[in-house]
């Protein structure tokens, strides 16, 4: 298994590194995921709903650095943890061909292309781990995350029609976007 060696960026006077996450980030990513929960309506969470614990996201760092088709990735600025994405797969057999991306950012910290560069050392770890699909889910409003994912080569392969519900009281489609490795 290839873990991502740290990399550093400088963006609009912004430096920040990737790296792979370690057991030590667990005690900030759990304050990072219910910040960011509550931020945005991009996640799939509203603030405080599916918490996970300091425990929580050590296990979840454990098992994803033992795992060879699994990725947690973080973004640090200034030593601090400003957002994390994963490629989660599983054992089975017939899927084990593909991974799940899942990304999120502080909203203080959009912009700076740690989204983008979150995606982009998740692509490069698929491709070079020879995982053949990436799967992602976003929310229909999120049109710039959706004209970047398709820069990315991803394609739209279906969608979730009335998939949630927002503070608005609105049902809004999940777009199910899926990028395949050509050989």
């Amino acid at each position: 298994m290839i873990l991502v060696d740290q990399k550093e960026f400088y963006i609009r006077n912004l430096r920040y590194f990737i790296r792979s996450a370690k057991e030590d980030d667990a005690k900030y990513l759990s304050n990072v995921r219910l910040q960011i929960d509550g931020e945005t309506e991009n996640m799939d969470r509203d603030k405080g709903e599916a918490y996970i614990d300091e425990s929580g996201f050590k296990q979840i760092i454990k098992d994803d650095t033992e795992s060879v088709n699994k990725l947690f990735l973080v973004a640090e600025v200034n030593e601090r943890i400003v957002g994390f994405s994963r490629c989660e797969g599983n054992k089975l057999k017939r899927t084990s061909h593909k991974v799940e991306f899942g990304v999120c950012v502080l909203k203080g910290y959009w912009g700076y292309g740690i989204g983008q560069n979150l995606l982009k050392e998740s692509i490069h770890w698929a491709d070079l781990n020879e995982i053949k699909k990436i799967n992602l889910n976003v929310l229909e409003t999120n049109d710039k995350a959706i004209r970047l994912y398709k820069k990315y080569g991803f394609e739209v392969e279906g969608i979730l029609k009335k998939d949630k519900v927002l503070s608005d009281g609105n049902y809004y489609n999940t777009v199910l976007m899926g990028r395949f490795k050509k050989d």
